[in-house]
């Protein structure tokens, strides 16, 4: 088919299309994109959509940034992939800016974000046996409820959601759940088979939950009295998302691990990596882990970038500002439609009051108003705007939420 023809369809006809012919482990509003730029997508008749879920914060740099793109682009005329058989140029500086962005000697490049959990919880087990000297093959992880980490079956069977884990079992043994932001439920939990704690410092997917205050700091300091790794998640909410590096900064906790992925690669390739100490991830030897795809040149030049980005704190800092716009507009709301709402940097739960409708109904009211958003749980709504989103743009996005919630 010609790319007239393509182009000539409708979003309709190409939904219908989409949805005919694949796998309904999606529910996605009925949009079709052609075109992004900055905060802004086109759909495939030309109507302009704001972007106020950037990709689950894949896109915290927006959409085609040019300085990125021209990376990549640069990088796609040279080389591509080598797998980690050999070495190219880009594999060093990497690695190393990355470590260095979050003050840690290994990176340990892989794609996605449910890659690097699972690389993540590999490392903890075997840095468990080896130089914790906990009992052969019963490592425990302890994980919270509300949790996120991906989709695999192993990171599932740790999930209390019902939807990502009725019928995917028999599950991987080894975890053991406690209340999110209970530190004692965490050290009640803590025996001498536990390696790890696995924990986001902000659950993204469970509607932006923010832990109580110094339960982090708490967390650190328990780990480090127990000889237990701490591990953050920090795929969504890190790297610049929350108006600094990583979530865990605003508790001015540095983690043994940092899991990262999503906004490392720009939406631009799939990213991520487990960074750590060499007393944590020397624990790896050749032919015990790897990625044929993990490091790629592609991946490595585009990630290069974004930690450059990320160097300069510029991002951070704009996260920060307009995150004030962003809480200040959306706690007026409150009573108004809104039940609840909590805000990090340009990251924010909305719990919508069921007299206005579900989280669906608001975000395809939205929808229609020129908004794109993303529903969870059923009465919360998520926004995640790009970083480069100019503060008019927000404020207007914010505007036709207010209509909508208020019935206008």
């Amino acid at each position: 088919m010609t790319a007239s023809a393509t182009e000539s369809r409708s979003s309709s006809e190409l939904f219908q299309r989409s949805e005919a012919r694949t796998a309904r482990n999606y529910k996605p509003l009925p949009v079709v994109v052609e075109h992004a730029e900055g905060a802004w997508m086109t759909d495939v008749e030309g109507k302009r959509f704001l972007d106020l879920l950037a990709g689950y914060s894949a896109l915290n740099f927006g959409h085609s940034h040019p300085d990125l793109l021209r990376v990549a682009h640069e990088q796609l005329d040279r080389l591509t992939l080598t797998s980690r058989a050999f070495v190219h140029d880009q594999f060093a500086d990497f690695c190393a800016e990355l470590g260095d962005l979050c003050g840690k000697e290994l990176v340990l490049p892989m794609n996605t974000g449910a890659e690097a959990v699972e690389t993540a919880i590999k490392v903890m087990r075997k840095w468990g046996y080896e130089v914790k000297g906990v009992t052969p093959n019963q490592a425990k992880i302890i994980v919270a409820t509300g949790n996120f980490h991906g989709r695999t079956s192993t990171i599932v069977g740790f999930s209390d959601d019902p939807d990502a884990r009725d019928g995917f079992g028999p599950f991987a043994p080894g975890f053991e759940m406690v209340p999110y932001g209970d530190i004692a439920a965490v050290e009640a939990a803590i025996d001498e088979n536990t390696v790890g704690v696995l924990m986001e410092p902000i659950q993204g997917e469970g509607g932006v939950v923010l832990p109580p205050d110094g339960f982090l700091r708490d967390l650190r300091e328990l780990c480090t009295r127990t000889d237990v790794l701490m591990a953050m998640d920090e795929i969504q909410a890190g790297l610049g998302r929350t108006g600094k590096t990583f979530a865990s900064d605003h508790e001015d906790v540095v983690p043994d691990l940092y899991v990262l992925g999503k906004a490392l690669g720009a939406g631009i390739v799939p990213v991520s990596a487990v960074v750590a100490d060499r007393d944590v991830l020397g624990v790896l030897q050749p032919g015990q882990h790897g990625s044929t795809f993990g490091g790629n040149p592609l991946a490595c030049a585009v990630g290069l970038a974004v930690v450059r980005m990320l160097a300069t704190g510029e991002h951070q800092a704009r996260a920060a500002e307009l995150g004030t716009i962003l809480r200040e507009r959306l706690e007026a709301l409150v009573g108004h439609g809104v039940l609840a709402v909590r805000v990090r940097g340009l990251w924010a739960g909305i719990d919508i009051d069921p007299a206005v409708g579900t989280g669906r109904e608001v975000c395809e009211a939205l929808m229609a108003r020129g908004v794109l958003a993303k529903d969870t749980h059923g009465s919360t709504i998520r926004l995640a705007p790009p970083l480069v989103i100019s503060a008019e743009d927000l404020t207007w996005g914010l505007d036709q939420l207010a209509e909508v919630v208020r019935g206008a």
